[in-house]
């Protein structure tokens, strides 16, 4: 998929940022819906990456009055299509009443991510982030901030978050493939810190940002050459 993907990048021209979506999908006409048999297609398409929130101001975010799906319900350490429906209600509800993104909670009542973002919290000098039994998408962003903070000598906790912890943490911030790194200046109305980007965030969020244009030799190896 590699191959293919660097291909359709070269026939597309594109030398600019992109987000790529890749599917794969069932391609059976058939009435059923069912995944044991019948043939599977790949489709890739390519969009140009504006901004996906803006991160250079403080996001403005409510916790969302829908819950995040279980992973009883879809899988949840992977993208699946129709969990983009629970996505795009949390979305819209957020935006509709005057703020950038949502934070969803989980079955159990505690953080899980944002709609389309991993979420985590710095408190005392430590990055707090959700465990993977809190329903959300494994993402690879997340593990690359994971990674970034223990390389800098930054602890990091994976434990369950309730809904206050947020309000009182010193900073908190969204990983994802098309937010990368943006700050969260309120929750639910609520300041967090100083309203400002916090030294932490702001750390993790240049060493991203210089990644993954190729000025970190350090992580060279995380990066697939095009042209």
């Amino acid at each position: 998929m590699r191959d293919i993907t660097i291909d359709l990048i070269r026939q597309c021209g594109y030398k600019e940022n992109i987000y790529l979506r890749p599917f794969v999908y069932t391609s059976a006409l058939q009435l059923s819906p069912r995944f044991h048999d019948g043939p599977t297609q790949l489709a890739i398409y390519i969009l140009q990456l504006n901004d996906y929130l803006d991160t250079k101001r403080g996001l403005k975010t409510m916790v969302s009055s829908w819950r995040r799906f279980d992973d009883a319900v879809i899988p949840t350490l992977s993208k699946v299509s129709g969990g983009y429906v629970n996505s795009a209600l949390a979305k819209s509800e957020a935006v509709q009443n005057g703020f950038d993104e949502a934070i969803f909670l989980d079955s159990r009542g505690f953080v899980s991510e944002g709609s389309a973002e991993n979420i985590f919290l710095v408190r005392d000098g430590k990055i707090i982030t959700p465990g993977i039994n809190s329903s959300l998408l494994e993402g690879i962003t997340r593990r690359s901030v994971l990674q970034i903070a223990k390389d800098n000598g930054i602890e990091v906790i994976e434990r369950d978050i309730s809904r206050s912890e947020l309000y009182i943490a010193d900073e908190v911030f969204f990983s994802g493939t098309g937010v990368q790194i943006a700050w969260v200046s309120e929750i639910d109305h609520r300041k967090i810190g100083n309203s400002a980007i916090g030294p932490i965030t702001q750390k993790i969020q240049n060493l991203f940002f210089n990644l993954v244009i190729n000025k970190e030799e350090k992580y060279r190896h995380w990066l697939t050459p095009v042209y």
